[in-house]
């Protein structure tokens, strides 16, 4: 019962003011899978839009807590959108088409909550302030 509840409550904050260089790594992290799902054109979701939080978080993981924290968090956060996509999209495939009536407003839905959630993120790590996605699994610890 203790892995369930850590999976499901996030870790706490760092501690500390960080600096301005980390608030905007930090900011870079949320924005970064923003950017990865414009280059992909959104139908990679699951590559494009971890994979800058992941680089962010691979490259300032131990220098820099804050970004760490917050590159964890967008990651953790992307890759639980790219899970429920994929389930969406089996279900679409498993039932011949007639789950896109679930599927296509469910994926309108999550890619607009997507995207306020991450433009949110990013404002407030640009303010400084460790910010939690509503749903993620934490996958990353």
């Amino acid at each position: 019962m203790t892995d369930f509840n850590e999976a499901v409550t996030p870790p706490p904050a760092p501690t500390g003011t960080p600096s301005a260089e980390e608030r905007q790594w930090a900011m870079f992290a949320h924005l970064s899978a923003l950017v990865g799902a414009i280059i992909t054109g959104g139908w990679a979701f699951s590559i494009g839009c971890f994979l800058g939080p992941l680089i962010i978080w691979l490259v300032k993981k131990d220098t820099m807590p804050f970004v760490a924290d917050q590159a964890k968090e967008a990651l953790n956060f992307n890759i639980t959108l790219a899970i429920i996509f994929a389930i969406l999209f089996v279900l679409t495939v498993a039932t011949l088409g007639l789950g896109a009536l679930i599927s296509i407003p469910l994926y309108v839905i999550l890619g607009i909550a997507w995207l306020v959630f991450t433009i949110i993120a990013a404002i407030k790590a640009n303010e400084g302030t460790a910010y939690r996605y509503p749903f993620a699994l934490r996958l990353v610890k």
